[in-house]
């Protein structure tokens, strides 16, 4: 083959499908075809060598197909509008069979694997660059061996988190809390292992000024499971504790100012409010709220029925 070749790699599902096209350059596909045999794509013919196994096909040529090919967006973004303010989010099920998580942004669209890293990736062979480091931080301090985690790291790190970060937003909003939680506990850790094994605290800060969102987000998805089982003092105490997390973050930080103007704190505070007023009175408090009525209008026969059935409801001392 002529050097240069534009390697057109054609999903092996359906070889004359054009949605399947992905370009690269130098990486020969690996699919299976006898000699001689020819498919069709974009309206063309190519044959494959059963040698090589590359389309025989030149950077002109790809590159003339690749043109006629429409890559325009416009179609999908016109059926799901945006609307800002919102978290629009939805399940599909992908071209390779596995569930996929789309975000709908003001520009476009986000996709992410439901399962795994999101984008779908490994990098050097490893479920993220989470284990990675952390797999090798391990080896190292077994064998005797300083760790640390250099800026390249930490980028690599952060930029990986903010893909977990998406999609835990997008479990959240799904209902799925359970493995919002999973992602978010996932961030958690490796904002964690950064702090302990970055090289300078700037660095770390990096991954660690996500932490009270990931905090903020744990609260609201344990607390939601607590409310939707009927358990309204649990989802209380699991927001109270988020805020006390948030405020223990910033205060260990040293990050007062950042703390007074918290979103995150605001946000679990309102909440709680919320909580607290949508909350089912109990009998005794129901009991104690029309004691307090009959005393406003002054029916002291009613008011003594009420401390009556109260008495019954309260512990004997």
């Amino acid at each position: 083959m002529e050097a240069g070749l534009l390697d057109l790699i054609i999903g092996p599902r359906d070889l004359s499908c054009r949605h399947d096209f992905v370009v690269q350059m130098g990486v020969p596909p690996r699919i299976p075809s006898e000699s001689g045999s020819q498919i069709r794509v974009g309206g063309r013919t190519f044959r494959y060598a059963a040698a090589a196994r590359v389309p025989w096909l030149t950077r002109p040529n790809a590159t003339a197909i690749l043109r006629k090919m429409n890559l325009d967006l416009s179609h999908l973004l016109g059926r799901w509008d945006y609307t800002p303010g919102q978290v629009l989010t939805r399940r599909i099920k992908g071209r390779d069979g596995t569930e996929k998580i789309q975000m709908r942004i003001d520009l476009g669209l986000l996709q992410m694997n439901s399962e795994g890293r999101p984008d779908g990736k490994r990098p050097l062979g490893h479920d993220s660059y989470f284990d990675y480091y952390s797999g090798l931080c391990e080896k190292r301090r077994a064998a005797g061996e300083n760790f640390s985690l250099a800026g390249e790291d930490c980028f690599k790190l952060q930029q990986e988190l903010i893909q977990f970060h998406h999609r835990y937003i997008c479990l959240f909003e799904l209902g799925d809390y359970e493995a919002a939680i999973r992602d978010a506990q996932r961030n958690l850790a490796a904002i964690h292992f950064v702090e302990a094994q970055a090289e300078s605290i700037e660095l770390a800060w990096s991954l660690l000024q996500f932490q009270p969102q990931v905090l903020m987000l744990l609260a609201r998805a344990r607390g939601t499971q607590a409310l939707n089982a009927g358990k309204f003092e649990a989802a209380q105490q699991v927001v109270a504790e988020g805020i006390s997390l948030i405020r223990n973050f910033y205060e260990g930080h040293a990050k007062q100012e950042m703390m007074d103007h918290s979103g995150e704190v605001a946000s679990l505070e309102s909440w709680a409010a919320a909580i607290h007023s949508s909350r089912p009175l109990s009998d005794l408090e129901r009991l104690e709220a029309d004691l307090q009525e009959a005393l406003r209008r002054e029916d002291y026969e009613k008011a003594a029925q009420v401390r009556d059935a109260m008495k019954k409801l309260k512990p004997s001392s």
